[in-house]
């Protein structure tokens, strides 16, 4: 499936019959088993519906990390991306990628 940043955006867990998704460089990854971190009120809620792949490269938190931008990112903030995306692939199901908006 092929999702805009503004379709993403409805699978941030606010909705309890959707699905919670995040998306790393591109990919979107169905994290609804890790409700407690993704789902409201959890540690990460910030990620949900979102492509989180800059705040995650800096270990960041921060609403303006929360980016699909790599751009200015260091070599130690890409290899942590790539280490978070390997996580993900182990354990969450990929369901689709971030397109642009048309």
């Amino acid at each position: 499936m092929e999702f805009t940043p503004s379709e993403l955006i409805q699978f941030n867990g606010t909705d309890p019959s959707k699905p919670i998704y995040v998306a790393i460089k591109g990919r979107v990854f169905d994290v609804t088993a890790g409700k407690s971190f993704y789902g409201p009120g959890g540690a990460y809620t910030a990620f949900s519906g979102k492509d989180a792949s800059r705040a995650l490269a800096k270990m960041s938190k921060n609403d303006e990390d929360v980016s699909a931008s790599l751009d200015g990112l260091s070599d130690k903030e890409m290899g942590v991306l790539d280490d978070w995306e390997k996580k993900f692939e182990a354990k969450y199901p990929v369901v689709g990628r971030v397109v642009a908006s048309s």
